[in-house]
Parts: C-alpha cells; structure tokens; sequence
C-alpha cells in the first residue's frame, strides 16, 4: 500500500511564508463564504485550468475556518493570505478559534478508510463514511480534509495551534504539447 497522506501541524514549515502574499480579512459570515471565495479566486491568472476544482477547495477551507474555528461568530475574522501563478496556488487560512484538537483522530479514521479501500472491505468502509466530533452536524463528514489532501499536492499543513492552515497547489503546466512539472 502507497505511502498514506496525514493531516500534520508544524507551524516552521516554509508554506507559512507570506512574503509577496496578498491578504484578506473578512468577518466570519457564513452567508458570505461564496463571495469571500470569489474575491480571493479573483486574482488567479486565466491560464489555470483547474479553476472551478481550486474554487470548490477554498471555498472549502474558508467555510471550516468560519464554522469550525469561529462558530460562525461574526465579531471573528478570517484572514486568507495568497499566491497564484500559472504554475501554482498558494493559500494560508487562518480563524481566531481554538484549533483542531482532533487532528490525531481524524488521521487514525482515514488509515482505516484508506486500509479498507485498498483491502476492498466495502462492508467495514461502511463504518468509515464521515468523521464525525462532538461538535459535529448533520452537514459535517470531514470529506472536505479527504479531498484536501488529495488536491494540495505541493503541502496541505496545520500551524502549531492548529488553528492555520497553509496549502499549496502545483498545476500542471504544457510546453509544446508536452506535460511539465510546475515550474
């Protein structure tokens, strides 16, 4: 089985270096989370092909920053600093909330999910659905950190309290119909 993606927290790590970053504060407005992503998806350059996956991924991780980590309390701000280029996207998302205490948890339910994918116990993956807390609602699944995981392909990390995420994603550039890596 291939080496299996964590959620980890490690506040030195080089993707929360905003320098040359553009930053963004908005209240804690769960009604305004769309809006807030469009401002910040706003500034990637056209040639990103991927442009509606990237949207759906910050959308994603500014409505856990205003519901998970600030209660959807509207005297608490998000900031959203970023990066785009045709080669990348940079984003750190940081709430005033606690941080995420299950982290360790959360990691522990999907080994399990990934073992019984791999192991196609589709009759034990049954128990593997949604990660669920006691803070949790019926809209909660933790589906978003799977896909997280799967898309930030360049780091996906916590800061020390948890309470920050910065993530990078690498895209795919051609060069006379070829494939390349980001440059």
């Amino acid at each position: 089985m291939e080496q299996i993606k964590e959620l980890r927290s490690d506040g030195s790590d080089p993707l929360f270096d905003k320098t040359n970053m553009m930053c963004k504060e908005f209240a804690s407005d769960f009604r305004q989370i769309r809006y807030f992503t469009l401002l910040i998806v706003q500034a990637a350059p056209l040639e990103i092909k991927e442009i509606n996956l990237l949207e759906q991924q910050i959308s994603e991780v500014i409505k856990n920053a205003v519901k998970h980590g600030n209660d959807c309390d509207i005297n608490k701000k998000i900031k959203v600093w970023f990066s785009f280029s045709p080669t990348h996207a940079h984003l750190i998302v940081e709430d005033e909330g606690e941080g995420f205490k299950d982290m360790e948890k959360w990691n522990e339910f999907n080994r399990k999910r990934l073992e019984c994918l791999h192991n196609q116990n589709f009759e034990q993956l049954s128990d593997f659905v949604s990660f669920r807390t006691k803070k949790s609602d019926d809209q909660d699944g933790g589906n978003a950190l799977f896909a997280a995981l799967e898309y930030w392909n360049g780091g996906f990390v916590y800061n020390d309290k948890r309470n920050g995420v910065a993530m990078l994603k690498c895209f795919q550039q051609k060069r006379h119909g070829v494939a390349i890596d980001g440059e």
